[in-house]
């Protein structure tokens, strides 16, 4: 039983470390000995955790070459879902970010250390470079959710910690979608400038103000109805 705990916590560390953009699709994973090394678990553990992570098309395993970042968007396009269904799920998903992160990201602002900080910048800086250079591309799509999901870390709250897939899985569905793409992409470059310069500031209220915003501009280009 304790063997078993164990792969579903180390499952879940590589979760987390793909949501947070540590790994992006396509990333090829250390190897066994290196990555077991990194986690401080037996490397039979290690195989379970990616056998799950495998199950889940997070990952994919390459006979003879290692193991990989599923592209987690080309998964969800290949299902088949009508536009119509996506349209609606995607409306849930951005209702349920709207009552998280403003809040979370006023956490952040207060608690963050300086040192987070900089990585959020850092982070941020990155999507902004993904929006001039590959604004539709899967690297667009990695950096904005580390971008995000860093911001909710940074609120040192445990439960909304695990909210970060559902960052995540926003952001790949508004691109599979594929509507005002390109507008999305302006607005998203202003609202991070913003959202970076208050966090700088530590000016928490402007800040939750800022992701408010963005989330807004979001369903206003995806042409979602919050009202139905």
């Amino acid at each position: 039983m304790k063997k078993e705990n164990l792969s579903q916590r180390t499952a879940q560390t590589l979760r987390s470390w793909i949501d947070e953009g540590r790994y992006k699709p396509g990333d090829k994973l250390p190897n066994e000995n290196e990555l077991s090394d990194q986690l401080g678990i037996s490397r039979t553990t290690l195989r379970e955790a990616i056998r799950e992570l495998v199950s889940e098309q997070r990952l994919e395993a390459r006979r003879g070459s290692g193991t990989y970042v599923a592209d987690q968007l080309d998964t969800k396009a290949k299902t088949s879902i009508p536009t119509a269904d996506m349209k609606v799920t995607l409306r849930d998903l951005y209702e349920t970010r709207m009552i998280f992160e403003p809040e979370a990201a006023a956490l952040a602002c207060r608690r963050a250390t300086d040192e987070e900080i900089q990585e959020i910048l850092r982070l941020g800086n990155e999507v902004q470079r993904w929006i001039i250079d590959e604004p539709a591309g899967n690297h667009r799509i990695a950096s904005e959710s580390a971008f995000h999901s860093a911001i909710i870390k940074a609120s040192h709250n445990e439960f909304l910690s695990q909210f970060m897939p559902i960052i995540t899985e926003t952001i790949e569905k508004t691109f599979a979608l594929k509507i005002n793409l390109e507008i999305i992409a302006e607005d998203a470059y202003k609202d991070h400038i913003m959202i970076m310069e208050f966090l700088k500031q530590r000016d928490a209220e402007a800040l939750k103000s800022a992701v408010t915003i963005h989330l807004h501009h979001a369903v206003w280009n995806e042409n979602l109805n919050f009202h139905e």
